[in-house]
């Protein structure tokens, strides 16, 4: 479990430098917003991941009436997503190789849905003109 608050520093980390990586600006505070409603999305339950997908879809139109997020939804989704994998990780002998796996499927997963939802909502985005 030491390895917990390291392995979330890299993936909070690793959603501010996808933000900027697609051209949006992490340091304004519906930026930061929508990086945890990325995180949600690929750490939730499947009813919950449906809600969050729906407001990464239409964030353009909802982000105005979204003032802060739900910190104990939060919180409780990602310890029920990664109970398992992170519960194995104390088994001793197997532990060290569990967690290398988890780690590595939980950062990919990531990865997939960073992608997956700034896509998202660069399509879904009025162009400039």
């Amino acid at each position: 479990m030491a390895d917990f608050p390291l392995l979330l520093t890299i993936k909070m980390k690793f959603l501010f430098e996808a933000a900027s990586v697609y051209g949006f600006d992490p340091s304004k505070y519906q930026e930061r917003l929508f990086i945890l409603y990325v995180f949600q999305l690929a750490f939730s339950s499947d009813d919950h991941r449906k809600q969050t997908l729906e407001l990464i879809e239409n964030w353009e139109a909802r982000k105005a009436e979204l003032s802060e997020l739900d910190w104990q939804q939060f919180q409780q989704e990602y310890r029920d997503y990664i109970d398992f994998a992170k519960m194995l990780q104390l088994m001793p002998g197997i532990g060290a190789v569990v967690g290398a796996y988890a780690n590595y499927h939980l950062l990919d997963q990531l990865g997939e849905t960073a992608m997956h939802a700034y896509r998202i909502r660069i399509l879904k985005t009025p162009p400039q003109l």
